[in-house]
C-alpha cells in the first residue's frame, strides 16, 4: 500500500458519519443562524430598532437609499451595536476555531485555548498596564505581548528538559499558568482598591462594551484572520496529527514544525481575542465539542462548522449581556452559567449514544 493510500485510509477512519448533503445542510443552517443572530444583535436592546431599518442603515453607507429611520437609530446601529457585534462574532468564531485546533493537536476533546497559559499571561499583561495607569491601547498591547510570551515560555520548558512529548507540554502549561495566576494575585493585592482593582476585575470577566468604533478592530485583525486562514487551509494535517505521533511520522509529517505552526496560530488568535475583549471561557471548549458531535471528528468538516457556531454563540451571549439586567453583565459570567450546564448535557447525551 502506498504512502498516499495509507494516509487516506487512516484519515477516513476519523471522518464523520454524515453525507455530503447532510454536511451542506448543516453549514447552510449555521450560516442562516449566524445571519439571524447578527440581525438580532443589531435590533435588540433598550432602544429597539426594526431589523429592516438595521439593514437599511448598513446598506445606506454603500448605496443611495432613502432614509426611513431617525438619526438616533443610525447612531445606535453604527456606533454602539455594529462594532461590538462584529467583534463578538469574530471573537466567538476565532476562539471556537482555536479550541478545536488545540483539541486536535493534543488528541483530547476536553482541552481549551488557554491550555498553555495564554489567557493567564494575557491577564497579567493587562493588569500590569492597568497598574501603571495605561490607556486602552497599552492594556491591549500588554495583554497580547504577555499572552504570547507565556506560551513561548511554556513551549521552551520541554526543550530544556529534553522531553518534547505532549504530556510534558501540557504539564508545562499547567505550571506556567499557575505561576501567572500567582503573579496576577500579587498585582491585585497592590492595586488601588477604589479604581485599579475594580478595573482589573471587570477586565478579566470579559466584555465588548468598550468597542464602539470599527477602527478598534483593525489592530487585531491581522493576528486573528491570518492564523485562522492558515489553520483552515492546513486543517487536513490536524487529522494526521490526531492519529498519533508514530502514525504521523510514518505519513511523513514533521511533528515539531506542524504542531508548532498550529500552536503559534492558536496562540496568536487567543491572545488577540483576550486583548480585545478580556478573558472569555468555555467557548473554545463547548463549541468544538458540539460541532464534533454533529458532523464528526474530521477537521476538514468540523472546523468550519465550529467557526460558525462560535460566532452564533458569542453573539447570543452578548445580546443577553446587554438585555437581561439594567446594568450590563460581563461575558465571562454568562459563558460560565450557560456553557457549563450545556457541556454537562453534551457529555450525558454522548454517553447515552455510546451505550
Amino acid at each position: 500500500m502506498s504512502k498516499g493510500d495509507a494516509e487516506n485510509r487512516k484519515v477516513r477512519e476519523h471522518r464523520a458519519n454524515i453525507t455530503a448533503a447532510g454536511y451542506a445542510a448543516v453549514v447552510l443552517a449555521a450560516l442562516a443562524l449566524l445571519v439571524l443572530t447578527f440581525a438580532a444583535a443589531l435590533s435588540v436592546g433598550r432602544y429597539h430598532i426594526p431589523v429592516g431599518d438595521c439593514f437599511g442603515i448598513l446598506a445606506s453607507k454603500l448605496l443611495p437609499i432613502a432614509h426611513t429611520w431617525d438619526d438616533m437609530s443610525d447612531a445606535v446601529v453604527m456606533t454602539l451595536r455594529l462594532p461590538r457585534s462584529l467583534a463578538a462574532a469574530l471573537v466567538g468564531a476565532a476562539l471556537a476555531l482555536s479550541g478545536a485546533c488545540y483539541q486536535s493537536i493534543f488528541k483530547n476533546p476536553m482541552v481549551s485555548p488557554d491550555l498553555l497559559g495564554v489567557s493567564s499571561g494575557a491577564c497579567v499583561g493587562a493588569a500590569t498596564a492597568i497598574l501603571l495607569d495605561g490607556n486602552s491601547v497599552m492594556i491591549q498591547l500588554g495583554a497580547f505581548v504577555m499572552g504570547v510570551v507565556t506560551v513561548a515560555v511554556t513551549t521552551m520548558i520541554p526543550k530544556l528538559v529534553r522531553n518534547q512529548s505532549t504530556t510534558v507540554l501540557v504539564l508545562s502549561g499547567v505550571v506556567v499558568g499557575s505561576l501567572m495566576s500567582s503573579i496576577m494575585n500579587i498585582i491585585k493585592s497592590i492595586a488601588d482598591t477604589d479604581t485599579q482593582l475594580a478595573e482589573i476585575t471587570y477586565w478579566t470577566m470579559g466584555s465588548f462594551a468598550s468597542i464602539d468604533k470599527l477602527s478598534e478592530l483593525v489592530p487585531v485583525l491581522p493576528t486573528i484572520l491570518v492564523p485562522m486562514v492558515v489553520i483552515l487551509l492546513s486543517r487536513y494535517r490536524l487529522n494526521v496529527l490526531s492519529l498519533g505521533d508514530s502514525e504521523a511520522r510514518t505519513l511523513g509529517i514533521n511533528l515539531g514544525a506542524t504542531r508548532g505552526l498550529f500552536v503559534l496560530c492558536s496562540t496568536l488568535i487567543t491572545a488577540s481575542c483576550v486583548c480585545l475583549a478580556g478573558t472569555i471561557g468555555w467557548v473554545g471548549l463547548v463549541i468544538p465539542h458540539t460541532a464534533r458531535m454533529i458532523v464528526g471528528a474530521d477537521n476538514k468538516q468540523m472546523l468550519p462548522v465550529a467557526l460558525l457556531f462560535g460566532g452564533v454563540f458569542m453573539l447570543f451571549i452578548d445580546i443577553l449581556c446587554r438585555t437581561l439586567t439594567a446594568a450590563e453583565l460581563r461575558i465571562g459570567i454568562l459563558t460560565g452559567l450557560i456553557g457549563a450546564p450545556f457541556f454537562i448535557f453534551l457529555l450525558v447525551r454522548q454517553n447515552r449514544s455510546l451505550q
